[in-house]
């Protein structure tokens, strides 16, 4: 028989043929699954190995290339239109010639960056040899889809190769979150998106700028895209001219100091990074930690979402095992894919356990991960992920939890032990008519003030920040009031005794009360789990943060009451609430997940920024400092007495020390009478398998197997053979509630007209 196989000519025209006609670029798995540093170039292993490039050259050029970047980023913070520009929702990056992250704006979100090699990477791949597309000098590349890489597609980034000698040496970026993007609600993060055809804007890589300059047609088609065109317009132009001025200082840098020096400096830094992150992984104890964490909600129905996390240390390897975590959620918004994983994971990382190493990606290449495929934080192409902010929030905090652990024996830590972050999306996202007559969407800049966690020698500083990023601010409300119909009632109230209790207490979020004015259109929704189960887990013996409600005030104008009757409203929730002095009026609670609503003017629409856990047991806390808490109004009596058992009079504050220690001695002895031994503990507490009331879905005890909830009715599955979960529409579920209410009475009805006959 002949031999039919293609010759090697042929079989090279065949791959051709092949390799230029694929139906789709979707992701590659190749570049979307390995979060480590590329193998050295050719030129990179031989210049480290020549000895050319000494220690202090690398040194100057590091500082100056940080200077540049730190440059760069300002403008964006000067110029940014986007809440998220002006208060610190961006940063800017230089990556290698390969896509390594580098180096980042010493106070940027470094997360931003880090997910940006991922579509770097991607861009060296397919477009550099593609003739119809190419890499070229002054080219400008823009991308926000999360599942090319990214955190959530609010996010846009203008990224751009830099030629020396006409041959490439680096990337840069320029990161905003934008919000706005065209989704189905407006804001850009949409709770009610059903599928990744309701997120909007979904922009793989693709050259948007030639020789230094935006294409108008392109520019155009994006602006059509979206509900503020002056807001894409105008960051576009702020990221390309952040990048090119970064371009200016980086070729300053080639023209005194040569390419070697800076090649040799981007790849000596990361490779530093590594070897020193190995350095401290061998100092822990080889073993395992677990935690586990819950979002309570899918932000369209209540759920206990289970998010598992193992972190075992080998030698110098550390290996992070989410196996067990709930299943994806095909027709909800909440799904994250694991390289948005792995960047929020690896900012946590930086912010809390090693912040005092560079901010670069390179950290996370000794690390192994293992995922169930189709998981909330592995999730499919196919899945809407506009707001993966739940689970990957949590799991970015969550891991201060097994890290305490290990690292609790070590003679030299590389900062605090803390407690977990408040780790929500606590913020309200707005949509409409402004008062100028523009139609916009965007977020709150109040999702910046998140309660830090308690620490080991100190409590935690209120409204500190973000989990993402240490340096983003709140924005400022009389610019907010200036651009917005939106009005802030009251300033950012601490909330009083909404804390996470311990030894060291979590710092306190802060009160929202807002409302609006001066539009015919105007709405909000919110995008935030924990109002049924706390959010931020306490460590060591402490408190969890509290769970947090949304308020909602309806049926009444406020700016006429504030008119007629100011002295009825008092700038507090809870007085609001308890009182409900407006007659009238409508007074209701919700969780914290609702999709967008139309909104009248004058209603109040109020919630609360969390704390973060409490450190420590309550029974060792200082008195004093639970004195000063009262001094400062951020407890009550009552918690003081009930919670921290510490005795005071309570007109003087006058500290009764005998009669403390004799209130912690008693409540000791009733927690050792409320005791059990633990096998009997774990006889009445533990069940073979969740409530049958419980939406829970994850695994139970054992992570190969998971429970998921179908079209309303339980399923469990191999964890290696996770089923995508399809969730009933929540109006459906309440129509039929409504129906069975119906038919239950109306046979309640015949049954009486039967016995009275």
């Amino acid at each position: 028989m002949d031999d039919i196989r293609p010759s090697a000519a042929q079989q090279a025209l065949i791959d051709e043929f092949l390799d230029q006609n694929k139906l789709f670029l979707a992701p590659d798995p190749a570049i979307m699954e390995n979060h480590r540093i590329e193998p050295r170039s050719a030129i990179e292993d031989e210049l480290l190995n020549s000895g050319r490039i000494d220690a202090h050259k690398i040194n100057e050029v590091r500082g100056l290339v940080v200077a540049a970047l730190d440059e760069s980023h300002t403008m964006i913070e000067q110029m940014g239109v986007a809440p998220g520009a002006k208060w610190g929702d961006m940063t800017t990056a230089i990556f290698t010639a390969s896509g390594d992250l580098s180096m980042i704006a010493p106070h940027g979100v470094g997360g931003f960056a880090a997910a940006v090699f991922y579509p770097i990477k991607f861009i060296n791949k397919y477009w550099a040899n593609e003739p119809t597309v190419g890499v070229r000098d002054g080219d400008g590349f823009i991308h926000n889809d999360a599942r090319y890489g990214g955190i959530h597609n609010t996010d846009q980034s203008m990224m751009m190769p830099v030629f020396w000698k006409g041959k490439l040496v680096c990337w840069l970026s320029a990161t905003i979150h934008e919000g706005e993007n065209g989704s189905c609600e407006p804001g850009g993060m949409p709770a009610a998106a059903e599928s990744k055809y309701d997120e909007g804007l979904k922009m793989p890589p693709f050259r948007v700028a030639e020789n230094g300059e935006l294409k108008r047609d392109l520019v155009t088609f994006l602006q059509n895209s979206v509900r503020d065109p002056k807001l894409q317009l105008e960051d576009m132009k702020v990221r390309l001219h952040s990048v090119l001025r970064l371009r200016e200082r980086i070729l300053k840098v080639l023209e005194e100091h040569g390419e070697e020096a800076l090649i040799a400096t981007l790849r000596q830094h990361i490779e530093d990074v590594v070897e020193e992150v190995k350095r401290r992984i061998r100092e822990l104890p080889d073993g395992t930690t677990r935690t586990v964490s819950f979002a309570d909600s899918t932000l369209r129905e209540n759920a206990m979402l289970k998010l598992n996390m193992a972190i075992t240390v080998k030698g110098d390897r550390m290996i992070v095992d989410m196996r067990g975590s709930s299943p994806e959620l095909l027709n909800r918004s909440i799904n994250a894919c694991q390289a948005s994983f792995k960047t929020m994971l690896f900012t946590g990382y930086m912010q809390n356990i090693w912040p005092d190493l560079p901010f670069t990606m390179a950290v996370f290449t000794p690390f192994d991960f293992i995922f169930d495929d189709k998981s909330l934080i592995n999730g499919s192409f196919e899945t809407p992920q506009a707001m993966s902010l739940i689970p990957l929030f949590k799991t970015m905090t969550i891991a201060c939890i097994p890290m305490a652990k290990l690292g609790y024996s070590l003679p030299h830590r590389y900062t605090a032990t803390v407690a977990p972050q408040y780790d929500q999306p606590a913020t309200l996202i707005y949509g409409g008519l402004t008062q100028h007559g523009e139609y916009v969407g965007n977020f709150c800049a109040d999702i910046n003030g998140m309660g830090q966690g308690g620490r080991a020698h100190r409590d935690g500083e209120h409204s500190v920040s973000p989990p993402f990023a240490a340096h983003c601010d709140l924005g400022e409300i009389e610019l907010q009031e200036e651009d917005l119909p939106m009005i802030r009632l009251g300033a950012f109230t601490l909330a009083k005794d909404r804390v996470g209790f311990g030894k060291y207490r979590s710092g306190l979020g802060y009160e929202q009360i807002h409302t609006y004015r001066k539009s015919g259109l105007w709405g909000f929704m919110t995008g935030c789990s924990g109002s049924l189960f706390s959010s931020a887990q306490p460590l060591f013996g402490g408190y969890a943060s509290p769970t947090y409600p949304l308020c909602k005030v309806k049926g009444i104008n406020i700016f006429e009451v504030l008119k007629e009757k100011p002295e009825l409203f008092s700038f507090d929730i809870i007085d609001i609430m308890n009182t409900q002095p407006f007659e009238g009026a409508s007074y209701s609670t919700h969780d914290m997940g609702m999709t967008f609503e139309l909104a009248a003017p004058g209603e109040l629409y109020m919630m609360c920024q969390g704390s973060g856990g409490g450190y420590g047991d309550v029974l060792q806390r200082d008195p004093a400092l639970v004195m000063k808490d009262i001094e400062e109004d951020l407890i009550s009596h009552d918690t003081a007495r009930e919670i921290f058992k510490v005795a005071f009079d309570p007109q003087t504050l006058m500290l009764d020390e005998a009669a403390t220690q004799a209130a912690r001695d008693d409540e000791r002895k009733a927690r050792l009478a409320r005791g059990v031994p633990y096998d009997d503990f774990v006889k009445t507490w533990t069940t073979p398998e969740p409530p049958a009331h419980l939406p829970f879905m994850g695994c139970w005890d054992d992570p190969d197997e998971v429970y998921g909830v179908m079209m309303g009715q339980r399923v469990k599955m191999e964890g290696k053979a996770l089923q995508s979960q399809f969730m009933l529409n929540p109006k459906d579920v309440q129509i039929a509630g409504l129906q069975a209410e119906l038919k239950a009475a109306k046979d309640e009805l015949e049954q009486c007209r039967q016995q009275s006959r």
